[in-house]
């Protein structure tokens, strides 16, 4: 498979879940990735998986200087990226009224500001390279429906879902070659969904066949659509919303 042959790719939260398919996957399609997280040993532990056309490197998202240095180190190792994939995020469970000042602002420094730091750089590199370029940003169904028990992750997620759709529309204005589109997963089979306090339970999620309403998802049907919106295939698509869901958005009260 080659749909990405020749894309050079930067990929957040890579260590585990999400962002752990979604790099295996644009390599098995061809594409060269750097992998960050903030455990250094669980990237490169996905980087040596890959073996071939991925690296690793330590990242806090929501820290300024370092966004610079992972984009240099991607044009040192590969050369300007042509993706960005804004996965990185954690969740701390609370309602409006237990929620601290100190757990929203964590949350949303690494899942609203962490991607705002990652589009930012990304468009300044990508717009040089003058090369069709894909930015994805992982926002949740929380943005779409609210969680009560989520109020911070609810709230991050919500404005990457708005600014997905500026910076998308600033691309465009501006004429750079660079798409950005929102993804919207629901329970998805990741050790973030899984831990304790989050609660998700039962068999693990099988890998192909139907999925039953209510049931997680699996991490490669959120990389398969990634591969998607980050080939050229994709080219008519920006500023765009996209659920993965299993129908969960329009499920009966």
């Amino acid at each position: 498979m080659s749909r990405l042959t020749g894309k050079i790719a930067i990929v957040t939260g890579a260590g585990s879940g999400l962002g752990k398919a979604i790099g295996e996957r644009f390599a098995a399609e061809g594409a060269r990735v750097l992998l960050t997280d903030i455990d250094l040993g669980s990237a490169k532990r996905a980087a040596d998986a890959i073996r071939a056309n991925a690296t690793a490197l330590q990242q806090d998202v929501a820290d300024e200087q370092r966004w610079d240095e992972i984009v240099q180190a991607t044009i040192d190792a590969f050369g300007t990226p042509h993706i960005l994939v804004n996965n990185a995020g954690l969740v701390i469970p609370a309602t409006i009224e237990d929620c601290s000042l100190e757990q929203f602002r964590k949350q949303n420094a690494v899942m609203l500001e962490g991607v705002f730091l990652g589009c930012r750089a990304a468009v300044k590199a990508m717009k040089a390279n003058n090369q069709p370029s894909s930015i994805i940003n992982l926002s949740s169904m929380a943005a779409l429906q609210g969680y009560a028990p989520f109020v911070a992750y609810s709230a991050a997620k919500g404005g990457v879902r708005s600014m997905t759709k500026s910076v998308a529309l600033h691309c465009k204005e501006q004429d750079y070659p660079i798409r950005c589109n929102s993804l919207h997963p629901a329970g998805i089979d990741t050790p973030m969904v899984r831990q304790e306090s989050v609660g998700a339970g039962g068999a693990a999620t099988p890998e192909t066949g139907m999925i039953p309403l209510g049931g997680l998802g699996h991490p490669k049907d959120v990389a398969a659509l990634c591969v998607y919106l980050a080939s050229d295939e994709s080219r008519f698509m920006t500023a765009g919303e996209y659920p993965v869901d299993n129908g969960a958005l329009y499920k009966p009260a």
